[in-house]
């Protein structure tokens, strides 16, 4: 909606109050989840090196997803209390608890991981938070599409696609930029399949929304949305033709489009 449609020029809601950190948090979250899942795939196949790196990207990003919440909350006890109850019809609680349950899971498959103890352990906590997954790289759309931000809202059909779809290339891009080279073949095609996914995906939604998605066209979250595209798609050529520094670089661009893509999303609420 651009101020020339609204009333006598002034926008017709207040502008979310989050801050910045949510951002980061849209993005941590799926990078959490997509990597916790790819990483107990891994351990059932049998590539230990890349389900170990998996699970250690999984692990850093699920903790720092709550200290971004908690910055942007204020104080920590108001990220406790969401836990006091579980409400299903709030995605703010539902996503509270995945996040909390997802990041026990994960914290104790990684420091078993680390120790080089406990094995059963592990893997029942990797299962556990690779189950988890999904619904973490995903309820932050669920969590923003139910505000009254158009731009938001109207999406709520595409967006927890498109979220999944940069959770899956963030995640395959951070263990063939971090992990070793022979190991990486399976996180890899996830990092294509989720790029070229997302850019179609994200497109499809602009189409969709029309005038309402016309912040995806201008100004700082357009600028987000461009530098996302182009860096997936060099990204993927990278990826998908090079070979060791290169085939890096590639994950490197597409972990970068995969963040470029979240703010593109988090700003155009504003």
């Amino acid at each position: 909606m651009t101020t020339r449609d609204s009333y006598y020029g002034h926008p017709i809601i207040k502008p979310p109050v989050w801050k910045n950190e949510i951002g980061w948090y849209l993005f941590t979250g799926g990078l959490a989840g997509a990597s916790a899942s790819l990483a107990f795939a891994a351990e059932v196949s049998g590539n230990r090196r890349l389900a170990r790196t998996s699970g250690l990207i999984a692990a850093a990003a699920v903790n720092v997803s709550p200290a971004l919440l908690i910055k942007d909350l204020g104080r920590p006890e108001r990220f406790l209390n969401m836990l006091r109850v579980f409400k299903p019809t709030s995605p703010m609680s539902v996503g509270s608890w995945i996040l909390a349950a997802s990041g026990s899971a994960q914290s104790v498959a990684a420091a078993c991981e680390i120790l080089g103890v406990l094995p059963k352990v592990r893997v029942t906590s990797q299962l556990a938070a690779g189950l988890l997954g999904p619904a973490l790289s995903t309820y932050t759309a669920a969590l923003i599409a139910d505000t009254a931000v158009p731009v938001w809202h109207d999406a709520h059909r595409e967006l927890p696609a498109v979220f999944a779809a940069s959770s899956c290339a963030s995640a395959g891009a951070a263990a063939v930029l971090l992990g070793h080279e022979g190991s990486t073949g399976p996180a890899r095609r996830l990092a294509v399949l989720g790029g070229a996914a997302g850019l179609g995906l994200s497109q499809l939604m602009e189409r969709r929304l029309g005038m309402v998605g016309e912040p995806y066209r201008r100004g700082r979250p357009g600028m987000y949305m461009r530098a996302s595209k182009a860096s997936t798609a060099l990204g993927l050529v990278a990826t998908v033709a090079g070979k060791g520094l290169v085939r890096r670089a590639g994950g490197g661009l597409l972990l970068a489009g995969a963040a470029l893509e979240r703010f593109a999303v988090f700003n155009a609420g504003f």
